[in-house]
């Protein structure tokens, strides 16, 4: 066994990677703290090919060299916006045709491995919320339901950028 090389991935050009057909997906960023999980998210919707990002309250936007880190290049390949809140983005979204869902622990969530879409025929917004208080209660009140991701050790919480990959990874599958 033998890694491959860069020639051999067939990586994408940032040309290459706005021409190509995206998932009907975005993410939409509810007040994330940390410059690395922003550029995380962005390599991960790069790697999916998602269709894009909303960034939204105070979550850190590109440029910026803490994202560029973790994104390595992914800012430029990935399309994104910003909103002042959150409450907004989901609404364009909506009013757009997204169903859009929340990804955190509620009364009444759908566990990620029963949650059924198909993802070639719906457009899908998910919503990650802040590192510390989840999806804003105003922001849930909107949303189409809400996806938790099973865990069944002591702790009830993931990263935001690791919730990002799973639920990405689950869609596009």
């Amino acid at each position: 066994m033998r890694k491959l090389s860069m020639d051999e991935l067939g990586r994408k050009s940032v040309a290459d990677f706005k021409l190509a057909h995206k998932k009907p997906l975005v993410v939409v960023m509810d007040n994330i703290r940390s410059m690395h999980n922003v550029g995380s998210v962005f390599r991960t919707s790069d790697a999916f090919l998602i269709s894009g990002i909303c960034l939204c309250g105070f979550t850190p936007q590109p440029p910026h060299r803490d994202i560029h880190k973790t994104a390595l290049g992914a800012t430029e390949s990935v399309d994104w916006v910003y909103y002042e809140n959150t409450f907004d983005a989901v609404t364009a979204l909506k009013k757009q045709g997204y169903k859009v869902f929340a990804i955190e622990q509620t009364q009444g969530s759908i566990s990620l491995e029963q949650f059924r879409a198909n993802v070639n025929n719906e457009t899908l917004a998910f919503v990650f919320g802040n590192e510390v208080e989840g999806v804003s209660d105003e922001v849930l009140a909107i949303c189409d339901g809400a996806i938790e991701i099973p865990q069944y050790g002591m702790k009830h919480s993931l990263n935001i950028s690791v919730a990002a990959a799973i639920v990405l990874w689950e869609m596009v599958r």
